[in-house]
């Protein structure tokens, strides 16, 4: 009997092994506004669902550090799901501190951009093998808003 059940949990864990599970990208990183309590980047992740019916994402959580200092990090919960058989773009908001910035002065005055890595992991609920993080990962440049962004209404 025992080796009926270890042929079964065998059988089941090849199966969910060689399923098919969505992908996801990070695209761009790019400056979003400024208010007084902070300034808001926002994250581009492209999310692709080859299942028929739509994911739920039960929570999206990021890091964003610059010269290997935390600069930024939280949590979106519940952002919503993924559309079946679709690409879904998400937008995360990315909120850094003015004080955070202020400690970052000797990157920024060199070319007015900050240096970042973007770490972001997409939790969501996949049928049969429940909760499945994607991490992702992004390096590159923010540039830092001038006062004609700052005050320049779309």
């Amino acid at each position: 009997m025992s080796g009926l059940v270890d042929k079964a949990k065998n059988y089941v864990a090849e199966k969910v092994a060689n399923m098919e599970k969505p992908e996801a990208c990070l695209s761009q990183v790019d400056f979003k506004g400024v208010n007084r309590e902070c300034v808001t980047y926002g994250a581009k992740v492209s999310v692709k669902n080859p299942y028929n019916t739509a994911i739920p994402i039960c929570e999206i959580s990021y890091v964003l550090k610059s010269d290997a200092r935390v600069i930024a990090s939280g949590t979106i919960p519940d952002p919503g799901s993924i559309r079946g058989h679709e690409t879904t773009v998400l937008d995360v908001p990315v909120k850094v501190a003015h004080s955070i910035l202020v400690s970052l002065v000797k990157d920024i005055a060199r070319d007015w951009d900050i240096d970042y890595q973007l770490d972001l992991g997409l939790t969501i609920d996949l049928p049969v093998i429940g909760n499945f993080t994607i991490p992702l990962s992004r390096k590159g440049e923010i540039k830092l808003p001038t006062l004609k962004d700052v005050f320049h209404k779309k």
